[in-house]
């Protein structure tokens, strides 16, 4: 729903030749935390890598790879073996009769296969890290776009203050004008309905930055900072480095991809893996004693192979096999997937770089001039009082767009950032 604020003449001048002059002051200070100057845009990403349930969840299961990987590379137990053998029981002869030995034995597993295994676990360990660093990625992405959307909900709510109180004015001077009959009563009313529409868009403005607020602080994990005085503001010149015609070797960072490579090169060692199935371990053992008859001693070696005839492992060569082809699958489909995403995020990045500076350039100042001519005008009468209206209309609308304008730069900067500059606050927000 488009929305319309009215506001008088003076102020209207004032906001469309000075811009976002008339707004407070926002400092530019960026280690500032909550409680002193500000919550900053790095320390509200500090904050919300510190208490993100999921980025917990993703260092929990790093942890839980090493653990696999870690306990891949271990040979499993030897084994225990006590025997009996050859026990007489019809003579009344007792167990010292009986030849008895003891000894351990151990599985051996087929070449290559304990070596896989390790190697399975390490790219474990890889995967899941990269998931980790994809959604830290995410985070801070979301952090920089939710940040924004507090500013210019604030910006906006102050703008639609500053016209409701002249929006006030306004209708002043229209019931004045009525009174001495300077004016027909429809122009009071006209100017009493703008005031309404003037306060009306206020509360939507300051419920949007409630629930912008909101939407903040939960993001960063702490709800008590709802109303947390946030420090910055938002870029009006976009990034020269980020409007780079060929993008797209950048992409080759992104955890993303890295991620899908991990996946692919886990599914192609696990199906190494599993052709190495039909050939069994080998179980190998050793065990020395006495036959207690003749109280000799004596030296056992054992072995013992399964023979493949029901399992043969064909099944798991065959989903090896077909996870192989799956992440070649995924990986492709990330590779385009991160190609859309750029070329979707570049196009609405420039387009919102040029509508930014053609409003900072072009509009607000010629709406502006309009707004000072009419104003010349109706105090030479010239003009009546709707045609100051609806020229006052024209800059508070202008002045509006142009906020909006701004966050959708700001936003699509964010997305940009994450696609190209996975490593930003890599370093600052690791403690």
């Amino acid at each position: 729903m488009k929305r319309r604020i009215f506001c008088s003449l003076p102020l209207v001048v004032a906001v469309a030749l000075g811009g976002l002059s008339t707004l407070p002051a926002r400092s530019q200070e960026t280690n500032a935390t909550p409680g002193t100057n500000g919550l900053t845009l790095d320390a509200a990403i500090r904050l919300a890598l510190e208490n993100n349930p999921e980025l917990r969840a993703s260092g929990g299961r790093v942890e839980a790879a090493a653990g696999r990987a870690y306990q891949a590379k271990q040979w499993s137990n030897p084994e225990l073996e006590l025997s009996a053998e050859d026990w007489p029981v019809n003579d009344g002869r007792g167990f010292s009769d009986a030849k008895q030995t003891i000894g351990i034995a151990q599985t051996l597993p087929f070449p290559g296969k304990k070596s896989l295994d390790k190697r399975i676990g390490g790219a474990g360990v890889k995967l899941s890290a990269a998931e980790l660093a994809l959604r830290r990625v995410e985070i801070i992405r979301d952090v920089k776009a939710a940040f924004y959307r507090v500013l210019a909900s604030e910006n906006l709510v102050a703008v639609a203050g500053q016209l409701v109180t002249v929006a006030e004015s306004s209708a002043a001077t229209a019931q004045k004008r009525v009174d001495a009959g300077a004016a027909a009563y429809q122009e009071q009313l006209r100017a009493e309905v703008q005031l309404e529409q003037a306060r009306t868009e206020l509360a939507g403005f300051q419920r949007e930055l409630a629930a912008a607020q909101q939407g903040f602080a939960t993001l960063l994990g702490r709800p008590d900072l709802s109303r947390a005085r946030l420090t910055g503001s938002l870029a009006e010149v976009p990034d020269a480095g980020l409007m780079d015609e060929n993008p797209g070797n950048q992409l080759m960072n992104h955890p993303g991809l890295s991620a899908a490579q991990a996946s692919l090169d886990r599914a192609q060692l696990a199906n190494r893996r599993a052709r190495l199935e039909a050939y069994p371990d080998v179980k190998v053992g050793v065990a020395g004693g006495r036959i207690g008859a003749t109280d000799e001693s004596i030296i056992q070696l054992g072995f013992s192979l399964p023979l493949p005839l029901f399992d043969t492992g064909k099944g798991r060569r065959q989903e090896a096999q077909a996870n192989v082809r799956v992440a070649e699958a995924e990986q492709h489909a990330v590779q385009q997937q991160l190609q859309r995403e750029l070329a979707n995020a570049l196009k609405r990045y420039r387009t919102a770089a040029e509508q930014v500076a053609s409003y900072r350039e072009r509009i607000l100042p010629k709406a502006a001039e309009a707004l000072r001519l009419v104003q010349t005008g109706f105090e030479q009468g010239k003009f009546n009082f709707i045609d100051l209206v609806d020229t006052q209309r024209t800059t508070a609308e202008a002045r509006l767009a142009y906020q909006g304008k701004l966050l959708e730069l700001n936003i699509a900067q964010a997305e940009l950032e994450a696609l190209l500059q996975p490593q930003t606050h890599q370093t600052s927000t690791t403690n």
